[in-house]
């Protein structure tokens, strides 16, 4: 298991103060034309604003009525917060296929069409392998926004009392992305209450925050594994993408075996991106219609599906390290508080990936389908609620906040992205915010269980 590591560092990015360029009061979502139309499928590059439509109008609303209390008596106690970094610029390998994709258009497209006219003209080539996933100024935003919001939703846990008391704990992955996200989740809070006297450490620990590295079975069986993901390749070679491919091809007037699927998904990552971290309606973004995005939605959904959802049974068991780590943490909480003591730790904020986020919410059996989605049943998976457009934007964030109701009766809540979920096999009546001992018993296997060296131990072959 890797050394944890304490580290204090200072914001390297600057932090803006003025966000009237990002965040316009728009009149309506739908029909904004700074938003691009199929903004709403751009999967795990998507903005958080497009999960949250009234951020779009003001960046700090928070609305207190949803967290449905059962009675005035709940008062929260504990918030643990699980949170994707901010945005962030594309890797090197998707850097590489957006230049090889721009230097076709550069060399080949023809027609009249402006938004042809403006990438081959107005639009240079920007992103650089070197930059490879790094936050940018939006992803510094989206996580002090997010802090602020959460001290606007929970004032009595997220305070600066509790920051400057020890009680708000943070923790990140090793990633650069992760450590900047940290650093403007407390930057957020020490600008909102103008705390410049104290700094506040983190904790790096990527056993818990980057669990699939060190998860053996699942490296193997998994991802290195060239043929765990046979559903996404034949799902990208299948006639629902051939289509997608095509019709690129047509418009910009270049042979169709000049197109292919990556071709097509550097495209579409060039809107995302552009869109994401500019707040930009790209020319680019003209090479798809809302057709054409579901396709190219339901490919990435199918890749998270298989390499980090329901498709594997170890793509969520290697998150049992993390599991188990916030459940101790909910019950050393939990008997804090039965005992009368002052809880230790009010506030947890850990700071990861899509790829820390998706497994665990695998785990608790959040957004399962009625059986797989493949390479085949694209017509009948259109409401899916396997859908990471929803579920991982940038900032994503599960919370779970323990609540003491009175007369002992402590209740446990999920909200996912700020909104209420419910635990799969509670019952209706209860699984807003059921009792924190129906919680356990729902899992009890998993508590039990779910052994994480045992569970990534590659199973060896009878002699």
């Amino acid at each position: 298991m890797p050394v944890v590591l304490w580290i204090n560092i200072v914001v390297l990015i600057t932090i803006s103060t003025s966000f009237g360029i990002c965040f316009r009061d728009y009149v309506n979502h739908e029909d904004n034309l700074d938003i691009p139309a199929i903004a709403k499928y751009f999967t795990t590059k998507g903005r958080y604003e497009e999960v949250n439509p009234h951020l779009i109008n003001d960046i700090l609303a928070v609305n207190t009525s949803i967290l449905q209390l059962p009675s005035a008596q709940c008062q929260p106690f504990h918030l643990t917060a699980i949170i994707r970094h901010g945005t962030r610029y594309p890797t090197s390998k998707n850097a590489k296929k957006m230049q090889k994709l721009y230097e076709l258009v550069m060399s080949s497209a023809s027609g009249k069409e402006s938004w042809l006219r403006e990438i081959k003209s107005e639009w240079r080539m920007w992103y650089t392998e070197d930059m490879d996933g790094r936050l940018v100024q939006k992803g510094v935003e989206d996580h002090k926004h997010l802090a602020i919001r959460l001290s606007k939703l929970f004032p009595s846990l997220i305070s600066e009392e509790k920051l400057r008391g020890g009680f708000i704990k943070f923790m990140t992955s090793s990633k650069h992305r992760c450590v900047n996200s940290t650093l403007s989740f407390k930057a957020g809070l020490t600008e909102l209450w103008a705390i410049t006297d104290k700094e506040f450490d983190h904790v790096v620990n990527d056993a818990l925050m980057r669990f699939f590295d060190h998860c053996t079975r699942f490296v193997q069986e998994v991802d290195q594994n060239p043929t765990a993901l046979s559903e996404v390749d034949k799902f990208r070679q299948g006639p629902e993408m051939r289509r997608v491919t095509e019709k690129i091809a047509d418009r910009l007037r270049v042979p169709y075996n000049t197109i292919n699927d990556d071709m097509a998904e550097a495209a579409f990552y060039l809107c995302a991106y552009e869109f994401a971290i500019k707040t930009v309606n790209s020319p680019w973004c003209q090479l798809f219609d809302e057709v054409d995005a579901q396709v190219m939605e339901y490919a990435n959904d199918l890749k998270q599906f298989w390499k980090r959802g329901y498709g594997y049974d170890i793509n969520s068991k290697s998150s049992c390290i993390l599991f188990h780590d916030v459940f101790s943490r909910l019950n050393r909480a939990a008997d804090e508080n039965k005992s009368g003591q002052q809880v230790t730790e009010a506030v947890t904020v850990q700071v990861g990936h899509a790829e820390t986020l998706l497994p665990l919410l695998t785990l608790l059996g959040f957004f399962k389908n009625n059986g797989s989605i493949t390479s085949t049943n694209y017509a009948t998976q259109t409401q899916r609620s396997f859908r990471t457009s929803h579920m991982l934007p940038y900032a994503a964030n599960l919370l779970l906040v323990l609540y003491d109701c009175g007369a002992g009766e402590l209740r446990l809540q999920a909200l996912l992205n700020e909104k209420p979920v419910i635990f799969p096999g509670l019952s209706d009546q209860q699984a807003s915010m059921p009792r924190y001992e129906d919680v356990k018993e729902n899992y009890r296997e998993l508590l039990q269980g779910c052994d994480f060296e045992t569970e990534c131990q590659l199973f060896k072959s009878p002699a």
